[in-house]
């Protein structure tokens, strides 16, 4: 069994071939920018759950300690303890320390 094929035929062949290798790329590009999107959003909420449990932490230590017990030096450093912390904690975060984009092996430029 011979195929005779025109040269109309074989480029209508690899266009449709071509066609579908690059929406197969689309397809792929979009479902990895989706699930950097989701990884995104869940490393903000997780962020802000543990902030909110350390918040209530020290809101908790605190009010204990104001309300129960009547040492002025106690009071002073229960006060002032989560406020050294979270001056730490802001200023690492808003210093920039590297100017640039990280890049992950694999990953394209």
């Amino acid at each position: 069994m011979t195929v005779n094929l025109t040269p109309e035929q074989v480029l209508a062949g690899l266009g449709v071939l071509a066609a579908l290798v690059w929406v197969w790329r689309a397809g792929t590009r979009r479902a990895r920018k989706a699930a950097d999107a989701v990884r995104a959003g869940s490393r903000v909420v997780s962020l802000a759950g543990r902030v909110l449990l350390m918040a209530g932490a020290f809101v908790g230590v605190q009010w204990i300690v104001i309300h129960h017990i009547d040492n002025r030096t106690l009071l002073l450093v229960a006060l002032v303890l989560p406020d050294l912390i979270a001056a730490h904690v802001l200023t690492r975060a808003l210093t920039v320390t590297e100017i640039g984009t990280t890049r992950r092996r694999g990953d394209r430029r």
